[in-house]
């Protein structure tokens, strides 16, 4: 018999599948395109965890089926100490749920926000936490395709994590992508220009998301998409150093970062794809393999007694403004034959998954990629996230009656 304590009258046993009766629901800390994001506490362990919920309705009426179930597979093969790494999945009648590490510290938006340009050794440490995430993801065969500020996550001692997989494909060494996904001002060139595209994006995506934190401001922006396409295909890289200093080593390596040959770029041109990297100077000595255990110290200090995230998240619901989240039984003996296509794909594919019982699998090479399908070439479907929008001054390709400032990051074919 597995140990059992009491939720809403009922009797939870730990030893059967996992289920939202499993955990404690605390304070809302996310929101996004189907649903929130808000901290759990596992009953019988006493961890706490992000549990991300997208709900079903939303995530059909936007066609986002094939998405989430890329999401949550994807999560089960990485297991990194610089990625938010999955821990538990599951369903319930009204939404899938993910649970993962629980990141107290906030967003690098969230940050990057509220004190402007960050000090050049905090970013320098995180640029080494995330170059690990990265080349680790590209040994798994897997391209993120989002990287950006928003989608990095601290943690309570400071230290960085990617986050939001929502976009995130497998890439295959013999062929080349050509769908877009992502936010466009952090979109490599040869996305944009319709060329083909692999794991080499990312490091580019990173070089953007360095340059924002050093200088508050991205390299390449426009009032449209056209313009922004425009400045990031062609516009020279400089640096306000003028206003912000930075030194000539940080310079340097943003140059070979935001490279527009991949072949040339960071990290693409070694088969280690670090070996560029621990030999630069910017990094100075820092030691690689503390680095990778969290031994070394972060620079960047977490304050825990206030909120490192949009109190409005927990306001929202407390005021009612949508329908809260609450333990709720399973429909018993469904009959699959009879749900929608989507809830039935849905109900076989989004399989349970318990880091502690589950072994990983990898689905590589069995993935398709993932395309939002459009009636239209101006009805760009929005797919699911979590992760807010990106600051105010990308071009919108949303009208504005319809993008909220929560929207997820446009896919589309190409």
């Amino acid at each position: 018999m597995g140990a059992v304590c009491c939720c809403l009258s009922e009797p939870v046993d730990f030893d059967g599948e996992v289920s939202l009766y499993h955990f404690d629901l605390h304070r809302a800390v996310g929101k996004g395109a189907f649903g929130k994001v808000r901290v759990v506490e596992h009953k019988r362990t006493k961890k706490l965890y992000a549990l991300k919920y997208v709900e079903k309705a939303r995530c059909i009426k936007q066609k986002a089926v094939a998405n989430i179930i890329q999401e949550r597979r994807l999560l089960e093969e990485i297991d990194h100490a610089f990625v938010v790494n999955l821990r538990y999945a599951f369903q319930d009648d009204e939404n899938c749920f993910f649970v993962l590490d629980l990141m107290l510290g906030g967003d690098l938006r969230f940050h990057l926000e509220r004190k402007g340009p960050l000090p050049e050794n905090v970013v320098a440490f995180w640029l080494a936490q995330l170059a690990s995430a990265v080349a680790y993801l590209h040994k798994q065969h897997i391209i993120h395709r989002d990287l950006k500020p928003d989608n990095v996550l601290l943690d309570s001692e400071g230290n960085a994590h990617i986050t939001d997989f929502n976009v995130a494909i497998h890439y295959s060494d013999r062929r080349q992508h050509t769908s877009v996904a992502g936010s466009m001002a952090y979109m490599a060139p040869e996305i944009l220009g319709n060329k083909g595209y692999s794991w080499q994006i990312d490091w580019w995506s990173l070089g953007i998301t360095i340059y924002e934190l050093l200088f508050n401001k991205r390299p390449f922006d426009g009032r449209n998409a056209d313009r922004m396409k425009a400045t990031i295909m062609s516009e020279p890289l400089k640096f306000p150093t003028e206003l912000i200093p930075v030194s000539d080593d940080g310079t340097d390596i943003l140059r070979q970062l935001i490279e527009r040959d991949p072949t040339r770029r960071i990290g693409c041109r070694t088969l280690d794809q670090l070996d560029d990297f621990r030999d630069h100077p910017w990094f100075g000595s820092l030691e690689w393999d503390k680095l990778e255990t969290k031994e070394l110290a972060s620079p960047f200090n977490i304050n825990l007694k206030q909120a490192n995230f949009d109190v409005s998240y927990e306001l929202d619901e407390f005021l009612m403004v949508e329908k809260p989240l609450t333990h709720t039984k399973r429909k018993a003996n469904t009959d699959l034959e009879k749900l929608k296509p989507e809830l039935r794909q849905l109900e076989e594919q989004f399989t349970v998954y318990e880091y502690d019982r589950s072994r990983r699998q990898s689905y590589y090479p069995h993935n398709q990629p993932v395309h939002t399908m459009t009636t239209d070439s101006q009805a760009i479907q929005p797919t699911a996230t979590i992760a807010q929008a990106s600051r105010a001054g990308s071009p919108d390709v949303f009208s504005p009656s319809t993008r909220s400032r929560h929207s997820p990051p446009i896919q589309y074919s190409s």
